[in-house]
C-alpha cells in the first residue's frame, strides 16, 4: 500500500508542476508589467500556502477522488485551516511572520502522517 501511495504522489507531482506552469503563465498574462522574479514568488507562495498542504491534507481519501476533486477541495480547506490557525496561534503569541512558514508545514506532514497511517 505505501509504495501504491508513492507511486501516486510521484504521478501526481507532474500534476502540481504543469498546474503550476499553468498558473504562472496566466500570472504573466495578466499582470505583464511585473518582473518574472514577482511573479514567481507571488505563484509559489500561492501554492505554498494553499495547494500543497490542502493536497496533503485530502491524500487521505486518494482512493475515493480523484486529482482534480482532492486539489479544489484541498484549496479551500487549506485557506480554512490555515486562517483558523494562524487566528488562534496569534492569541497564543506566536510572532505572524512564522505562519508562513509554520503552519503550511505542519499541515503538510499531518497530512502525510495520516495517509502513512492509512
Amino acid at each position: 500500500m505505501k509504495k501504491e501511495a508513492f507511486e501516486t504522489l510521484k504521478k501526481e507531482l507532474t500534476y502540481f508542476v504543469t498546474l503550476f506552469l499553468l498558473v504562472f503563465v496566466i500570472f504573466k498574462i495578466a499582470f505583464f508589467k511585473e518582473s518574472l522574479v514577482v511573479l514567481l514568488r507571488i505563484v509559489f507562495s500561492l501554492f505554498w500556502l494553499f495547494a500543497l498542504p490542502g493536497y496533503f491534507i485530502m491524500f487521505y481519501w486518494n482512493e475515493k477522488l480523484n486529482f482534480t476533486e482532492r486539489f479544489v477541495i484541498g484549496i479551500v480547506l487549506s485557506a480554512a485551516v490555515i486562517g483558523i490557525f494562524s487566528y488562534y496561534i496569534a492569541l497564543m503569541g506566536l510572532n505572524i511572520k512564522y505562519h508562513l512558514i509554520l503552519l503550511p508545514l505542519m499541515l503538510i506532514f499531518f497530512g502525510l502522517a495520516i495517509g502513512w497511517r492509512k
